[in-house]
């Protein structure tokens, strides 16, 4: 069983939109009616006023406006720099997209040591692969 103390939801929500106004005509007439004839909705209109009344007495408190630089500042104290810090571009681009790059430009720093007339990384057809300490000078035929 309910508590006969206690107010019903239903009565609560109407006499709560009869406060705010967002009953208009007949509906909100047959709850003016109800708070004038009935106790319990007259007595839920009388808590809800009450409540008002000490919601509105209550002063706003607003957050200073330095508030947010006063926290960020903060935690930039606290974490000895690890956030807000600024960030360097090693941080800013991923390692993998590093590795790429790197990986590709030694290839093709490969490719044209490989390719080039004087590369070291070349070795000389003719001779078979072998390296002699001298250059051979043929004569023309």
């Amino acid at each position: 069983m309910s508590d006969p103390a206690e107010i019903d939801e239903a009565i609560i929500a109407k006499v709560s939109d009869y406060l705010d106004g967002l009953l208009a005509g007949a509906e909100r007439d047959e709850v003016a009616n109800k708070i004038a004839d009935e106790a319990q909705w007259k007595r839920a209109h009388e808590e809800m006023l009450e409540t008002r009344k000490f919601l509105s007495g209550m002063r706003k408190a607003r957050a200073p406006e330095s508030f947010a630089q006063d926290v960020t500042a903060t935690i930039h104290k606290r974490s000895a720099g690890r956030f807000f810090a600024r960030r360097t571009f090693g941080d800013r681009v991923p390692f993998g997209a590093l590795m790429i790059v790197a990986v590709l430009g030694l290839a093709v720093l490969g490719y044209f040591m490989w390719s080039s007339q004087t590369g070291s990384l070349k070795q000389d057809r003719d001779r078979g692969g072998e390296h002699h300490g001298s250059a051979v000078i043929v004569p023309p035929p």
